[in-house]
């Protein structure tokens, strides 16, 4: 079995390239979606985030992301000490995901691939890029922000540039054909070895 790393930055498009993934038959495992499940069921995760974000972090006993996603957007302390509780718990929960596969190749999908240390137990890295316009495009459709709002929350991620130099296959993802072709490819090699 081999774990590869799958990030990039906002509307990069992720989600497609991690598709195309799992129709080849690729495990996939999304690092946010399974936080977001451990923060709205790990008791001890649930304690912690009420201390240091506050009740509102919670609304009807279900985790309140736009409130969350506020506080720690404008205050790098409060994002730091969750990013320490949150992190681990998810390297536990991909583990006991990973015994479970049968798959040859487990995609572990993060947008913080980097940040959050992961790259380090991941056998390859693969980054995701796209051009600024389809970035922009995709991230106005599906999270209906404004173009100034985007760009802040660009402004708040890693470079590409650091990304693809520390990443051994880099996706550029603006044509959904080529994309199909990349991910092809870069499984078959995977596979092979």
């Amino acid at each position: 079995m081999k774990i590869v790393g799958l990030t990039g930055g906002i509307g990069s498009g992720k989600s497609t390239v991690l598709a195309l993934f799992k129709n080849l038959g690729a495990a996939v495992y999304i690092a946010d979606d399974e936080a977001k499940k451990l923060m709205n069921s790990d008791k001890e995760l649930i304690s912690f985030i009420k201390k240091i974000a506050g009740d509102k972090a919670y609304s009807n006993q279900v985790l309140n992301k736009a409130y969350l996603a506020e506080l720690i957007f404008n205050n790098k302390e409060i994002l730091v000490a969750i990013n320490a509780v949150v992190h681990p718990k998810v390297r536990d929960n991909f583990q006991k995901f990973i015994k479970e596969s049968k798959a040859p190749i487990v995609i572990y999908e993060a947008a913080i691939l980097f940040e959050s240390g992961s790259s380090n137990f991941c056998d390859y890295v693969i980054t995701v890029i796209a051009n600024y316009k389809a970035k922009i495009e995709r991230i106005a459709k599906r999270d209906f922000l404004s173009i100034a709002q985007i760009e802040q929350r660009m402004q708040h991620q890693t470079e590409d540039d650091f990304k693809i130099k520390h990443s051994n296959f880099v996706i550029q993802n603006n044509c959904l054909d080529q994309t199909k072709i990349q991910v092809e490819t870069i499984y078959k090699m995977l596979i092979k070895t």
